[in-house]
């Protein structure tokens, strides 16, 4: 038995899907690591969502007049990423939310436009 066997099954998943997460991370600015994903997602925090092709990370957002569950990253094959929307969004109204959001590349909006997704705001960057 290898020594990944023995770990929890959230940690043999997110070793699985290592690729795809840090491929994603190279869109997020800078903002996490593998590392800091790994211990989000082992801690509670962020959730991931993995198929046999794809996985997804999301967090819930709370505001002062909504809870949310935003997709924080995706990666893999893009019909393994939808398939895996319906499941998070039951989920997510199981946790009290009452939106979904996502912050990605502009292609998203295409991409889940056919499951109610509408472009809400744009974000812009610039390193200071």
């Amino acid at each position: 038995m290898s020594a990944l066997e023995d770990m929890p099954p959230v940690v043999q998943e997110l070793m699985r899907c290592r690729d795809w997460i840090e491929g994603a991370l190279q869109y997020s600015g800078g903002t996490h690591t593998f590392r800091d994903v790994f211990e989000a997602v082992v801690e509670g925090r962020m959730q991931l969502w993995a198929n046999d092709e794809s996985c997804a990370v999301t967090e819930i957002v709370v505001y002062p007049k909504k809870k949310v569950l935003h997709v924080f990253l995706a990666g893999g094959r893009m019909e393994g990423i939808t398939e895996m929307q319906e499941s998070a969004e039951v989920w997510g109204k199981s946790q009290g939310c009452s939106a979904m959001t996502i912050a990605g590349r502009k292609g998203w909006s295409r991409v889940l436009a056919d499951y109610g997704y509408k472009e809400q705001f744009v974000t812009l960057a610039k390193e200071i």
